[in-house]
């Protein structure tokens, strides 16, 4: 992807020449291409005509005829997104509403105007797609405080007539509680932008529970929400699940919501590897670029139990993240041009949003996927037959269902239900540079 110019940090890293000793020994064993099965039964056949059919049960339409409803859209990529967000605003035209969008991502976009628009923008959400105004802006207003904490909204927001909070529920990357990423989520610090969401993270990741729950309660009360519309996607990120709901039934949606997507989630159908692959990360796939509920590896260093796992690789990013190399710094290594190819400006100013500045750390690079690979083999210390490494290689952990694994590990769950191999075993190849083909040739 074209680097963008304007207000951006990219480093030229040298190149890595440094001499790896006893490397010529490393073996990679043959790869297996397996499918996971994951339940499908409840995608949704229409996800649009649901949404429609959801707006069109709430009461008291007509109150918001000539009246401004604001829609907030946030930075997690979605099925059909774009078509999602068009039925929203064709509903609200049809009950004589005027309605409107935000970019409610927090820091997300460079933690400006103009990136958070083009991030919206890549999902195919603009004023022209949609047929209504974009407001993107970083102004806010202060409506009310709790626990010695501010609470934010986007001053867009704050001054329409109501504010329709959308957003997917979905698993959080660093806690655990009722109310995770979802709709409270969005309403505590997604609508807050830069300045709330740089405000609440200041008092750590661990309040988060008592602190969405309790900023959810003073938004209702002091703002002028119309109601909330989440959605669930299933293992297969297909979506199964679209609920419009009233504000006094937000809460208990969004925790029926968040319980529903956990429940959904894809993961290994095994426990433990040797080494994971990762062709891509992006903050369009989750808050932190892979998600921790597949491989273990969280901002906050608070998982773990989810996956036995000793090297991670990753070797870039999708088109949609923009640059952001959020979760890079889980790697135990990658190689130069993932690196080249990151804004550290957007993704260091979200990583200061945290507070937790560890999560900026650069890993060990190289040159090439076969010099990443082979190192990562050899530094697993209890690693010494490599012909009986653990490895696995996935697109990214929102494709879980095909993903190839070496043979030995494909021998000790091809009778694990939910598993079935496609292809191989087969060589793993590189081209002249040593690097691996993209996932889909790689599939062929």
């Amino acid at each position: 992807m074209p680097r963008p110019k304007g207000d951006h940090m990219y480093i030229q890293f040298p190149k890595n020449d440094m001499t790896i000793q006893e490397m010529d020994g490393v073996f990679v064993p043959p790869m297996v291409t397996v499918k996971q099965t994951f339940d499908d039964s409840n995608t949704l056949p229409d996800p649009c005509q649901t949404m429609k059919d959801q707006l069109e049960a709430l009461p008291n339409h007509d109150q918001w005829k000539g009246k401004t409803l604001c829609i907030t859209c946030g930075s997690r990529g979605i099925p059909g997104y774009a078509d999602l967000v068009k039925t929203m605003v064709d509903t609200f035209k049809e009950w004589g509403a005027k309605p409107f969008i935000i970019p409610a991502m927090a820091s997300h976009g460079g933690a400006t105007a103009e990136g958070q628009a083009k991030m919206l923008a890549g999902y195919g959400i603009t004023p022209e797609t949609m047929g209504c105004p974009l407001k993107s802006s970083m102004e806010v207003e202060q409506y009310g405080e709790i626990d010695g904490v501010p609470l934010y909204c986007d001053k867009n927001a704050m001054h329409a007539d109501g504010i329709v909070i959308f957003n997917k529920v979905k698993p959080h990357t660093d806690f655990r509680a009722a109310h995770e990423s979802g709709l409270c989520k969005m309403i505590t610090i997604g609508i807050a932008k830069h300045k709330g969401a740089t405000t609440f993270h200041s008092f750590g990741l661990h309040r988060f529970p008592k602190l969405i729950l309790n900023g959810t309660e003073e938004f209702m009360k002091k703002c002028p929400i119309a109601f909330g519309v989440g959605l669930v996607q299933n293992a297969y990120d297909h979506i199964c699940d679209i609920q419009a709901m009233m504000p006094d039934k937000l809460l208990e949606a969004d925790a029926a919501m968040q319980t529903e997507a956990k429940n959904n989630l894809a993961k290994f159908k095994f426990n433990d590897i040797d080494l994971l692959i990762i062709d891509q990360i992006g903050k369009n796939l989750s808050g932190w670029g892979h998600d921790p509920n597949v491989t273990g590896r969280n901002l906050t260093q608070t998982f773990g139990k989810e996956l036995n796992l000793k090297k991670l690789f990753i070797r870039g990013l999708t088109e949609q993240t923009r640059h952001m190399g959020i979760g890079i710094s889980s790697a135990d290594i990658t190689v130069r041009r993932c690196l080249n190819d990151i804004d550290w400006d957007a993704t260091w100013t979200n990583i200061a949003t945290t507070g937790y500045l560890d999560g900026g750390r650069i890993p060990m690079y190289v040159e090439d996927d076969e010099t990443a690979i082979k190192l990562a083999l050899r530094t697993i210390f209890d690693l010494r037959d490599y012909s009986k490494a653990r490895i696995v290689r996935i697109k990214n952990t929102m494709s879980m269902s095909e993903i190839q694994v070496s043979e030995p590990l494909y021998e000790s769950i091809k009778d694990v239900d939910g598993i079935s191999k496609i292809a191989g075993p087969y060589e793993m190849t590189f081209d002249q540079d040593h690097n691996l083909p993209d996932w889909e040739d790689s599939l062929k």
